[in-house]
C-alpha cells in the first residue's frame, strides 16, 4: 500500500530531515507517525505528496513510483490518497457543499457523480445541516470535518492527515479521532502524523516514532507512553 524504500531529504540550510528511511504500510492499518518538531514527520507526508522532492530513495503507493510523477498528474494521486491538514486550507469564498465538490472537480469527475456523491460524504462526517455554511460560520471541529470529507469525497484507499487535530481542544480532537477510526475500519489506509501522544496512547494502533529523520521505534500496535514506561 505504502513503501518507503531507503527514502533520504536533506534542505539547503543543512538540516537532514531523513536519512535513509524505509517503512511499509499495509492495506487496511492505522499507522501513528510521531516525534519531536523536525523529526520527519512532516517531511515524509510532503514528499508522499509531491510537495518537496526526494534527493535519493523511492515511494510507492499502490504500487505507483509517486517520485516519477509529473506536475499535472499530481492531482490525480488524491484519486488513491486524501490529506488532511492541521490548518484545514479550506476555501474561505466556497461554501462546505463547494469545498468539498472542489476535491471533485479537480480531477474531472461529472456533475452527475459529484451531486451524488457529495452528500453522501457529508452524511458520513456528520454535517448534512452545514452544506450552505461557510467556514468563518463553523467551528474548528466542522471545518476539519469538512477538510476530512473533501479527502474523503474521491474515495481514496489512503487517508494521510498531518497534525489533524493540532488547532483543537482536547473533547474536539477526541470525536475527530473516532471520525478517522470509524474511516479505518471501513478499509481505509491511514497514516497520522501527531504531537498529541495521549491520544496516540488510547487508540492503541502502531507507532512509528522518528527521531533526527530515522525510525527509532516500530511498535505493531500499542500506546506511546506506556510502551516508552517500559523501556
Amino acid at each position: 500500500m505504502i513503501q518507503l524504500r531507503n527514502i533520504s531529504k536533506k534542505f539547503a540550510n543543512g538540516h537532514v530531515a531523513l536519512n535513509n528511511v524505509s517503512l511499509d504500510i499495509e492495506n487496511g492499518e492505522f499507522v501513528f507517525l510521531v516525534g519531536t518538531s523536525g523529526a520527519g514527520k512532516s517531511t515524509i507526508i510532503k514528499l508522499m505528496m509531491k510537495e518537496l522532492e526526494l534527493d535519493s530513495g523511492m515511494i510507492l503507493i499502490n504500487d505507483k513510483d509517486v517520485t516519477k510523477l509529473k506536475r499535472s498528474q499530481v492531482p490525480h494521486l488524491r484519486r488513491s490518497m486524501g490529506v488532511v491538514f492541521q490548518d484545514f486550507r479550506l476555501l474561505q469564498d466556497k461554501t462546505v457543499y463547494e469545498n468539498v465538490a472542489f476535491a471533485m472537480e479537480v480531477v474531472e469527475a461529472s456533475q452527475k457523480e459529484i451531486r451524488r456523491q457529495v452528500p453522501m460524504i457529508l452524511g458520513m462526517v456528520g454535517l448534512s445541516k452545514k452544506s450552505k455554511q461557510y467556514p468563518h460560520q463553523l467551528s474548528g471541529g466542522e471545518q476539519q470535518r469538512v477538510s476530512i470529507a473533501r479527502a474523503m469525497v474521491n474515495g481514496p484507499s489512503i487517508l494521510v492527515a498531518d497534525e489533524p487535530t493540532g488547532n483543537l481542544d482536547p473533547e474536539m480532537s477526541w470525536e475527530i479521532m473516532k471520525l478517522f477510526n470509524e474511516i479505518n475500519q471501513r478499509g481505509t489506509t491511514i497514516l497520522m502524523a501527531t504531537h498529541d501522544l495521549h491520544i496516540v496512547d488510547r487508540m492503541k494502533k502502531r507507532v512509528v516514532e522518528i527521531s533526527d529523520g530515522n525510525i527509532i521505534r516500530d511498535e505493531k500496535r500499542g500506546g506511546y507512553f506506556s510502551e516508552n514506561q517500559n523501556r
